[in-house]
């Protein structure tokens, strides 16, 4: 798989997920938000742009670029127990998503790890910008995680295309100022995590942001225990963001990257 195609299958499908979802929450908001689009997009877009530059300096090759070189050496479980492409696709799409998981959930109870994630959360409002808004030192570790899951598994360079494209199009999905129907809702988060489930996580309440850490797959939550239905508030009750930075101020792009580095007291 070229380079190229790759990164024209990935920022296809980001870009068409991210205007059908700004479009939605634009003419059907689940929510009134807080601040508003235009301060938030303006950081949130900029933080994605560094955070894609970052990469790009910092990272020489893909997480597709890795899987192939596994594949061609014959490294990882998939490799050594000779699976049909066909399974070892559908086992990495669902163990890659199981580790995203996991990393989320470490990142959470980790202190010096928290620092870097809680930027995300710290976005007063949740829409569809929130599903970018990433610490780079935060993109830079998952991604070397995904790279050493890759290698280790041995998952092919298909299923790696694939995961990379289900987890940037949901987060854009179940970040977004949407609501599902009431009567598909129940039953969409048995399939994938949807904007109500996931809005639990961005409570301002700790009980509720540690739970639901699912991005795509909703079952890691309810089989390990981490699943919340609703908020405590309600829908309509539930604050969005952290106790901490939520003023204005706190909008600006270098703020945004120094959070971490800052006294979450303050």
């Amino acid at each position: 798989m070229s380079p190229n195609l790759e990164i024209a299958v990935r920022f296809g499908a980001f870009a068409t997920v991210f205007a059908a979802m700004a479009l939605w929450e634009g003419l059907r908001p689940r929510r009134r938000l807080v601040v508003g689009r235009h301060p938030r997009w303006l950081s949130n877009l900029g933080i994605l742009a560094i955070d894609i530059l970052a990469v790009r300096l910092l990272v020489p090759a893909s997480a597709v670029a890795v899987a192939m070189l596994a594949g061609s050496r014959g490294w990882g479980l998939f490799n050594l127990l000779d699976l049909p492409a066909w399974v070892a696709t559908i086992a990495g799409v669902v163990a890659l998503d199981l580790i995203i998981y996991a990393q989320h959930y470490v990142f959470h109870h980790v202190p010096p790890l928290w620092r870097l994630h809680r930027m995300h959360h710290a976005d007063v409002d949740i829409d569809v910008t929130t599903g970018v808004r990433f610490h780079p030192i935060e993109i830079l570790l998952s991604l070397l995680i995904k790279m050493a899951a890759v290698v280790a598994l041995g998952v092919p360079p298909l299923a790696v295309l694939i995961f990379e494209v289900l987890l940037n199009a949901t987060s854009l999905f179940n970040h977004s100022n949407v609501a599902l129907p009431s009567w598909l809702e129940p039953i969409a988060r048995w399939i994938v995590v949807t904007p109500q489930m996931h809005q639990v996580h961005h409570s301002v309440v700790r009980a509720e942001t540690d739970s639901n850490f699912g991005f795509n797959l909703p079952w890691w939550d309810r089989l390990f225990g981490t699943y919340k239905k609703e908020p405590a508030a309600g829908e309509a009750g539930v604050t969005i963001g952290l106790p901490v930075f939520r003023t204005t101020a706190e909008l600006g792009i270098v703020r945004l990257l120094t959070q971490p580095f800052r006294n979450d007291r303050a």
